[in-house]
């Protein structure tokens, strides 16, 4: 069944064309990625589908079924609100119970914090869950996985994999790509080229598609030369075979191709860099009762590529910023040797200034910097990173998130470090970008630390990995995430030889039924919805009833022993509510277990 059908959008952006002939159709279950460079128009394009934006041009048909779950990127919230109240707006006033479950397994535990104490990353988490708890056959994602921890982007991995309706989102996680999509869209030059398969089968068949245009382009250059000297040698005008033959001159000229498609060049631009670098002394770090960081002590080296791992609101960027000497630790010291330059691109782009244009905030940093390539202009650079001339003069406030995050990438490399802290590198950045920034990494003549979710990038750059454990304790691993991930495994899974020779000799074979509901367990969970539902009217009549008896304290003893009874029994009831909501998701997938 077709949910969605767009034919022919076109929509413009002040001085730039995004969308020019943009058709697409989304049938039941599709699971959709979209790429494309940034400020291509794939925000746009996901607005004007989830219908919050109109097309210039262009229709959009909708199945009279379809329910839609929009998650836009910096999605609009109240700061005065708690996180419990901002959701009840999100869902429509969803059950307090399943919201808080969302919440929860999204990270977000303190459900009575202000949405304007919350960082960008955590309220984007709050939107995602009450995007997820909707019912839903299409799912329009504008980059779910930015700002959250790995085992949370995994866990949402697992939770689109299993969704049953339609999925259209744009990531630039190659591996969420790679396991969740079955067909690639890529905006190129203001159309819609889509491609059948993974994200790995997506890059074989661009590849082959780019061959088979240079080639055909090839043939229609050779001949355009031959024509081209014809037309300047001979006298055309004399007959209507020269006229039709000037007439094909002309088309072979029109259908020039042109394989622009912006690629970011980055020239090696740093400072010497002497013997000495960082070395970092026995740190440690508390707020309050809460250690963040317990005796750490590192020497970084020179050619060092560190991935920097765990959960959000662990102490990551605490560290950072203990290296660079913005925080003190409690005890231990960080010695910096006299050569160091370090860049340090953080994850909100702060140094931004909205009202400044492209060109002067460059070269308030610098005219012109060296690199491999000699000297370079500040609007040399500029369009090295993508950013054609007529973009120089734009406010920096016009730009799109990721094109702020490519010019603040700029600004960090012009100043030219030897060090390279990378706190979330990869948020907001297109692959195409990303790409090159990893190749940039490779040849970069100095250190490089970076904290980052992404575990692509993780795997392709780290030869370390810094693992934030229990109580503070931080981890060296070997190689990048993946390795990181399989070490550990094996450390908790580990058993003595001879005691797994016993478990596996004394083990009897076990029969397998599929796992099924008991008949309790099935009634329990047909009626448990209604439960909870009951018992929180319960408690709102309770609460009721205490601001008529504030003078009544004998009443209000009693109903605060009800309440709290009544507390008791809904926490028990949403335990319960999660365990058989998961059992259910089990049956669905057809487990099995031993008899």
């Amino acid at each position: 069944m077709i949910l969605l059908n767009a034919e022919h959008i076109k929509k413009n952006y002040t001085e730039k064309t995004l969308l020019e002939d943009v058709s697409i159709s989304i049938f039941e279950g599709d699971k959709i990625g979209l790429v494309g460079v940034n400020g291509s128009g794939k925000s746009t394009l996901l607005k004007i589908l989830a219908g919050v934006m109109d097309e210039d041009e262009g229709t959009v048909t909708r199945n009279r079924m379809l329910r839609i779950g929009y998650l836009p990127q910096n999605p609009a919230y109240d700061g005065n609100l708690t996180v419990m109240e901002q959701a009840a707006e999100y869902t429509d006033n969803a059950p307090d119970y399943l919201i808080r479950t969302y919440l929860n397994r999204t990270g977000i535990t303190e459900h009575d914090a202000l949405m304007g104490r919350l960082s960008g990353g955590q309220r984007k988490r709050v939107a995602l869950a009450c995007v997820l708890l909707k019912e839903t056959n299409l799912l329009i994602l504008d980059e779910p996985t930015n700002h959250m921890d790995i085992h949370i982007t995994e866990w949402l991995e697992q939770q689109l994999d299993e969704y049953k309706g339609a999925v259209v989102m744009i990531t630039h996680d190659r591996y969420f790509l790679e396991r969740i999509t079955d067909r690639i869209c890529e905006i190129e030059k203001g159309r819609l080229v889509s491609y059948e398969g993974s994200y790995d089968s997506f890059l074989e068949q661009k590849a082959a598609r780019l061959e088979m245009a240079k080639a055909t382009e090839r043939k229609r250059a050779a001949i355009y030369r031959k024509e081209l000297r014809w037309i300047r040698w001979s006298a055309p005008a004399r007959t209507t075979k020269a006229k039709g033959r000037i007439k094909r001159f002309h088309q072979l000229e029109e259908n020039r191709e042109t394989f622009d498609d912006p690629h970011m060049e980055i020239g090696t631009v740093s400072s010497r860099l002497g013997k000495k670098i960082i070395e970092i002394k026995g740190i440690s770090k508390s707020y309050g009762d809460r250690k963040l960081i317990d005796d750490f002590s590192y020497m970084i080296l020179r050619n060092d590529r560190i991935g920097i791992v765990g959960d959000n609101g662990c102490g990551k960027t605490t560290l950072l910023r203990i290296i660079m000497g913005e925080a003190e630790p409690d005890c231990g010291t960080v010695e910096t040797g006299d050569t160091v330059r370090i860049g340090y691109f953080s994850q909100e782009s702060s140094e931004l200034d909205d009202s400044a244009r492209v060109i002067k905030y460059i070269e308030s940093i610098a005219e012109n910097v060296k690199t491999e390539d000699g000297y370079l202009s500040a609007s040399q650079m500029l369009e090295r990173f993508l950013f054609p001339s007529y973009m120089h003069s734009v406010e920096i406030g016009r730009l799109s998130g990721g094109e702020k995050r490519r010019l603040y990438l700029l600004s960090i490399l012009m100043q030219a470090p030897n060090v390279l802290i990378l706190d979330e590198p990869t948020n907001d950045l297109d692959i195409d970008t990303l790409t090159v920034l990893e190749d940039y990494l490779d040849d970069f003549p100095g250190a490089v630390i970076a904290v980052s979710h992404d575990r692509y990038f993780l795997d392709r750059l780290a030869v370390r990995t810094f693992a934030f454990e229990k109580n503070g304790r931080i981890g060296h691993y070997t190689g990048g995430y993946s390795k990181y991930m399989n070490e550990k495994e094996a450390e908790e899974d580990r058993l003595p030889e001879k005691q797994v020779r016993e478990c596996v000799s004394s083990k009897p074979v076990q029969k397998m039924k599929k796992l099924r509901f008991t008949f309790s367990e099935q009634r329990e969970y047909e009626t448990i919805e209604s439960d909870i539902e009951r018992i929180e009217k319960e408690i709102s009549d309770v609460e009721a009833a205490v601001l008529e008896h504030s003078s009544d304290f004998e009443m209000l003893r009693e109903l605060g022993e009800r309440k709290e009874m009544l507390d008791n029994e809904l926490m028990e009831k949403m335990d319960r509510w999660e365990y058989l909501n998961e059992l259910a998701v089990r049956i669905e997938r057809g487990e099995m277990v031993e008899v």
